[in-house]
């Protein structure tokens, strides 16, 4: 098997970022979060992000429509 590394600081692969991406982490500080890629160095931020791209987010597109990406909508009180 030919793994790329991303971050050879914690030993995290191209697979596992997209996969970690696939999951919904959409920016290189939610992949932090998932894996600590980025974290230590900071070296593999840059690939992380072109690994990233500009694809499908569902947090990307509320931001997108102005909308907060990371609250929740609660129904109102009654």
């Amino acid at each position: 098997m030919n793994r790329v590394f991303v971050c050879s600081c914690f030993g995290v692969t191209e697979e596992q970022v997209r996969s970690h991406a696939d999951a919904g982490a959409c920016t290189p500080r939610q992949i932090a979060s998932a894996c600590k890629a980025g974290t230590d160095c900071g070296g593999c931020v840059r690939r992380i992000q072109a690994l990233l791209g500009r694809g499908a987010c569902p947090r990307r597109q509320l931001a997108d429509q102005g909308r907060p990406p990371l609250v929740t909508e609660f129904p109102e009180a009654a």
